[in-house]
């Protein structure tokens, strides 16, 4: 019989968690004043029996990400239900009914919409329910206990500052052209990548350096949305990209950068430039990316990609992992950001984890050293 690794937890109570909190991670820069901040401690005991929805299997990131915390759950002997909603938020909710009509005490959300949510968290929270927003935030609901996520505004900042870099934008007598990009409009995270991305580049947007020939380049970081890429979808923005390039480019008047948000909107966006002929070379655009997938990473080595901001997805799981053995043992919830993330309705609780930027030379010592992708799987 599979022995319950929780009820050693519940047995040792704070002195183990006080142990996994001196050895847990640092707080990102800007919250180090919310390291050992909580939402004031969990009362007591919760049955480990948990649902984890998650949003697709189109993007091999949520595959990863499911099936690696549903394995930590279930060698700790937990009942666990993982559902993924094709995308779909009408499914997303009735899977997430499902899940807690079934029993489940602690639910992980990774939401398609984190606008649409309210009903039957709600529902949840009158069960008493433990809510974990899973990397993208719910808002417009009290029922949200903890998120975690990484650093959403570093992922964008990264990509902006690899650009400012390459291009040597502080410096150079040159312009260049610019196709931003923006991800989902219902994914609330889309707007923290932008964001990040535009207060490093609207700057040389508005001095002339960078110029945007399709003139989609938001005036603000509130107009992100306009430039969204619906369902973060490939063949969306390799259509918009198409369009782009047919109106606003001939001759020798060429793309120089884009900036993608991620490395699906990436792949669709590379697809589009082969076939308007541009190759790697010298000359070929900087495109950016985000997740680390593995086409992507092929990318980047074959020089069809510069670049990818890697969110290690096995620490969010981890961390996940942490936040639920906590509750399930009565104890505090470690959490270090208490101010950023205001759904609306509160600001909830959250663990922010550190992304990092990934390009050709970081492949093998990062990527595959560290076992988050395989050499064969990128060609080496």
């Amino acid at each position: 019989m599979k022995t319950n690794r929780f009820a050693a937890i519940a047995a040792t109570g704070a002195l183990a968690l006080g142990l996994a909190a001196c050895t847990s991670s640092p707080a990102p820069a800007g919250n180090n004043d919310a390291a050992a901040a909580s939402s004031g401690g969990a009362a007591s005991k919760v049955e480990c029996n948990v649902g984890i929805s998650m949003p697709t299997r189109s993007l091999e990131r949520w595959i990863n990400d499911g099936e690696g915390l549903q394995k930590k759950l279930k060698d700790d002997g937990c009942k666990v239900d993982l559902q993924y909603a094709d995308n779909k938020t009408d499914q997303q909710i009735s899977q997430i009914q499902n899940q807690i009509s079934g029993g489940a005490k602690i639910l992980v959300v990774a939401a398609i919409d984190g606008e649409s949510l309210g009903p039957v968290l709600d529902q949840a929270k009158k069960q008493g329910d433990t809510v974990i927003a899973y990397d993208r935030l719910i808002n417009g609901t009290d029922s949200v206990d903890y998120y975690a996520t990484f650093d959403n505004y570093k992922v964008g900042q990264l990509q902006g500052q690899f650009i400012e870099k390459q291009l040597d934008l502080s410096k150079t007598d040159k312009t260049f052209n610019l196709e931003p990009f923006a991800g989902s409009p219902d994914d609330n995270n889309a707007k923290f990548f932008f964001s990040g991305a535009w207060d490093v580049l609207k700057p040389y947007v508005d001095k002339g350096t960078l110029k945007v020939p399709s003139g989609k380049a938001p005036k603000s970081d509130d107009d992100w949305a306009s430039i969204g890429i619906q369902g973060w979808a490939s063949d969306k923005a390799q259509a918009e990209m198409d369009n782009r390039l047919s109106s606003f480019y001939s001759g020798s008047n060429k793309v120089n950068v884009v900036l993608s948000p991620n490395d699906s909107l990436a792949v669709g966006i590379e697809a589009s430039l082969k076939s308007a002929g541009y190759k790697p070379s010298a000359d070929y655009p900087i495109i950016t990316g985000q997740d680390a997938d593995k086409a992507n990473v092929k990318a980047i080595l074959d020089g069809t990609q510069s670049m990818t901001v890697w969110k290690d997805t096995r620490a969010l799981g981890d961390r996940v992992h942490e936040m639920i053995k906590s509750l399930v043992a009565g104890t505090e919830v470690e959490v270090n950001d208490t101010k950023t993330y205001n759904n609306g309705k509160k600001v909830v609780p959250s663990y922010l984890l550190e992304p990092e930027v990934i390009t050709k030379d970081e492949v093998k010592s990062k990527l595959i050293d560290s076992g988050f992708v395989k050499a064969g799987d990128v060609g080496l």
